[in-house]
């Protein structure tokens, strides 16, 4: 891979998942396949921020006080944007239209009833898992929080797999769509995989189950929406961000 589509794909990675201030660069498909490739990294560097976020919080606060902390931490360091993918996904399938109309809702500004609900119970389970891992040792602590964002940003890179249609013939689902080859999403899974698996003391299958189920459940979704929808769109891909990201944390919560 030349050095410079690299260069220009990890900008691209970090200004789309994150608000890094950096300059922009060369945006075509070649360059979004590595960003979407990256997405998983990018997602462990946010997670290990908020992990430092959570844990400090939770030295000065109750856990449940520091974890709604990181969840709203989260939420500026992303832009809402992921949060706003889902409420806007949720709201389309919940009307029970297909194709163009559904999408049509996707776009209006407003946030329905299922969006709302939607928003609700996925920063509830959230906050909640994320007071749990608080009370966790550091090294739990940090690849948990940081193995929960990287697999909701390795939900996206499978969801921006070859064969997986977009939506529209614009905007960032055009732009990304099918541009993630299978070596990519093998080397990123087992990546994500293997930080997850000091995520739960003495469970070492634990964590790499969690990032498993997360991603089938992300998956379909995914698979129900292109049914939907005819392929993906920006907001969709934050939908199973914010679906891959919640089920891992309450992957990770399991036990007996």
């Amino acid at each position: 891979m030349p050095e410079g589509r690299l260069r220009a794909g990890g900008r691209l990675a970090l200004t789309t998942f994150t608000v890094a201030p950096l300059e922009g660069g060369r945006v075509d498909r070649s360059t979004a396949g590595v960003a979407m490739g990256l997405a998983p990294a990018v997602g462990a560097l946010l997670g290990l921020l908020l992990a430092a976020v959570l844990g400090g919080a939770a030295t000065l606060a109750p856990p449940l006080v520091a974890a709604g902390l990181t969840v709203a931490v989260a939420a500026l360091l992303t832009r809402g944007l992921h949060l706003d993918g889902l409420a806007d996904t949720v709201d389309a399938l919940g009307s029970y239209r297909s194709g163009p109309a559904a999408l049509k809702i996707m776009r209006q500004p407003d946030v329905g009833p299922f969006g709302v609900a939607a928003l609700v119970l996925v920063l509830l389970l959230q906050a909640a898992s994320l007071a749990a891992l608080a009370e966790r040792s550091w090294p739990a602590l940090l690849t948990g929080v940081a193995a929960g964002a990287a697999t909701g940003r390795l939900a996206v890179s499978w969801s921006c797999r070859r064969g997986v249609p977009a939506a529209r013939p614009d905007g960032l689902g055009a732009l990304v769509a099918g541009t993630v080859g299978p070596a990519v999403l093998v080397v990123a899974t087992v990546a994500v995989a293997l930080l997850a698996v000091p995520a739960v003391p003495g469970r070492p299958w634990q964590g790499p189950v969690a990032v498993a189920a997360a991603l089938a459940g992300a998956l379909l979704l995914l698979r129900h929406v292109v049914r939907r929808l005819g392929g993906i769109t920006g907001d969709v891909l934050g939908a199973v961000v914010e679906l891959g990201t919640t089920l891992f944390y309450l992957g990770v919560m399991l036990t007996g």
